[in-house]
């Protein structure tokens, strides 16, 4: 039966860790924070390729030349025709990240759409206009589709026809972060690539290599990709220096050359995922996004329902481990498999896949969270037993000892203690019960016990067991005990001073009065948890015990008999008359008695 119930537990967490993954990967939002982490992880400033330049629309070349609204075509075909001036220098593609959509001065149009055409390796800008709308999927169903094109901005005309052109939309998460990319959309029939891709695409080209697009995924072809630097990672030069002849042509050679806003007044800046909190223009992104595609540096989500499995499989085993082992072996796997999941989540984004950080690691937190408060639970309700249990056997001050004392155990099977033990019976019973009721004979027994009971608590006894009319108490186990042969022997004072106030009573009622026999000895002895795995007693055994109960036995009524060793020890604080030397049952040699006759109340500590 409990296997069958760790299985349940094993399966239901399995299936609890499979239906979170699918959550949090399926669910956009969901993950967007452990994506935030993984940028921290993963997104490393390294820009390896030289041949990609930036020339930056900034505030000098608008200060120059006025806003960008304002200037003639013939200012970038000038650009245009300098970058190409000599064959043996011009760059390997020209990108502009501006898009020239309205005829302004149809002369000047027409010289910057002739000089792109005929340089032959200028890509110019286009942008689509995204609206959420529901579409028809393949299978029947709608769904909402947020890149649906609403309208579409393109070069004017003579422009358009003479070069190629590509879309510059920049793709920001929901958390406002940009780290992915598109890299082509079908509309009306036909593919349109992003400009970053026909930038990559010619560069290739013009090295004799074949551009190598990446895997997409999602209904709108994109990709993750991982940024090369930071803002103002590449380098930058302004488009004023430049036309004025500053900066030479020739440092373009054989590069890739793109043209954007560099200017916080051009509105063209977004939170970059290698930079958190900081900004990086659109044009610098078209960059870290052709480097990706040169350096294969591009990423996929991974698979959510292979890595939901193989999550749920790993905190399936981590429960099943965590059931068995200890807390400290299960920390340590906890570390262990954190330390993994980091590592793992390295690896495979080398690889090309995103796989979430945090996810594996906060089900594994949980699982064990959940193990060590139920560890804390059943080692509440099992300190809480052993309570309820001693609470059968010792005064309520004993059992708020135990309950308080964190390092209390109890030994299972039996210890050596110096203990004092104590029996006590009632003389006359089994005359008494021949003629009472077996209602009244109960009665009485009751009230009897019930005062040997309490006179045990009151001086911090352990209640060991009834026989029949006889109580068993010992005195220093299962815990220490300050002074326990004293309070042993003032048990039994209490014992007989409590038997004459109830004596008038019965024998009002019943016409039946009984007493106590009571004996006391301390010793060595065997205390703790005696007898087999489904039946075991809390008690006492030993020479020290069974000379004990053959003082009791050899008590006359209202006796209380206490043993050599236990005067020795209480012999200032009681008055004792000696007896001399007794034979008891069952011991070879005589014990010598004594007849204990008052106490020092005042002495019990």
């Amino acid at each position: 039966m409990m296997k069958y119930v760790n299985k349940m537990k094993t399966a239901a967490v399995t299936a609890a860790v499979i239906l979170i993954s699918l959550v949090f990967l399926y669910v956009g939002t969901a993950g967007l924070w452990d994506i935030g982490i993984s940028d921290r992880l993963n997104q490393r400033e390294s820009v390896t390729n030289k041949k990609i330049y930036i020339i930056g629309i900034d505030d000098k070349t608008l200060e120059q030349y006025g806003p960008v609204n304002t200037w003639s075509r013939e200012i970038p075909a000038k650009l245009v025709s300098l970058l190409n001036g000599a064959d043996s220098a011009r760059p390997a593609v020209i990108g502009f990240d501006v898009i020239y959509s309205e005829e302004a001065d149809k002369e000047a149009d027409d010289i910057f759409a002739r000089v792109c055409g005929e340089a032959d390796n200028v890509v110019a800008a286009m942008s689509f206009s995204f609206k959420e709308q529901p579409e028809q999927g393949a299978d029947g169903k709608t769904v909402y589709n947020p890149y649906h094109v609403d309208y579409v901005i393109e070069p004017y005309d003579s422009l358009k026809n003479a070069v190629m052109c590509g879309f510059a939309n920049t793709f920001v998460d929901t958390d406002g972060y940009v780290r992915q990319a598109m890299a082509y959309l079908d509309y009306e029939g036909e593919r349109a690539y992003s400009l970053s891709s026909q930038v990559y695409r010619i560069y290739q080209e013009s090295r004799g290599e074949e551009a190598a697009f990446p895997a997409v995924y999602g209904r709108n072809n994109r990709y993750y990709f991982t940024y090369s630097g930071k803002p103002r990672g590449y380098s930058v030069i302004s488009m004023a220096d430049v036309l004025d002849g500053t900066v030479n042509p020739a440092v373009f050679q054989d590069a890739v050359v793109l043209v954007g806003a560099y200017a916080v007044g051009m509105q063209d800046a977004y939170m970059p995922a290698i930079a958190h909190n900081s900004q990086m223009y659109g044009v610098e992104i078209h960059a870290n996004i052709i480097e990706a595609l040169l350096e294969g540096k591009t990423q996929l989500p991974v698979q959510p329902f292979g890595y939901a499995l193989a999550a749920a499989l790993l905190c399936g085993l981590f429960y099943l481990f965590s059931e068995k082992a200890r807390m400290l072996y299960s920390t340590i796997l906890l570390a262990a498999l954190t330390v993994f999941d980091v590592v793992f989540v390295r690896v495979m984004y080398g690889k090309g896949r995103i796989v979430p950080v945090i996810l594996l690691p906060v089900c594994l937190l949980v699982i064990y969270l959940v193990q060590m408060v139920r560890g804390y639970i059943a080692e509440i309700l099992r300190r809480r037993r052993v309570v309820d249990v001693f609470k059968q056997y010792v005064a309520p001050q004993v059992v708020d000892k135990i309950s308080k004392d964190k390092d209390f155990e109890l030994v299972i099977g039996g210890e050596n203690r110096h203990i004092a033990v104590l029996f006590v019976d009632i003389r006359g019973f089994t005359t008494m019960s021949e003629s009472l009721k077996p209602e009244e004979v109960v009665e009485i027994l009751n009230e009897y016990l019930g005062l040997t009971t309490q006179a045990i608590f009151d001086n911090g006894g352990t209640l060991d067991k009834f026989v029949g009319d006889a109580t068993m108490a010992v005195f220093n186990a299962p815990f220490d005990l300050e002074d326990y042969i004293f309070r042993a022997v003032a048990t039994a004072w209490d014992m007989q001073a409590g038997a004459d106030r109830i004596a008038g009573k019965f024998r009002e009622r019943y016409g039946k009065s009984v007493s106590f026999g009571i004996g006391v000895n301390c010793g060595n002895a065997v205390v703790g948890n005696i007898g087999c795995d489904f039946r075991m007693d809390y008690t006492a055994i030993g020479d020290t015990v069974n000379t004990a109960a053959r003082l009791e036995s050899n008590a006359q009524p209202g006796q209380i008999l206490i043993s050599r060793e236990v005067y020795e020890a209480v012999k200032d604080r009681v008055a004792a008359t000696p007896l001399g030397e007794i034979s008891l049952k069952g011991k070879s040699k005589g014990v010598f008695v004594y007849q204990v006759d008052g106490l020092e109340r005042a002495s019990v500590t």
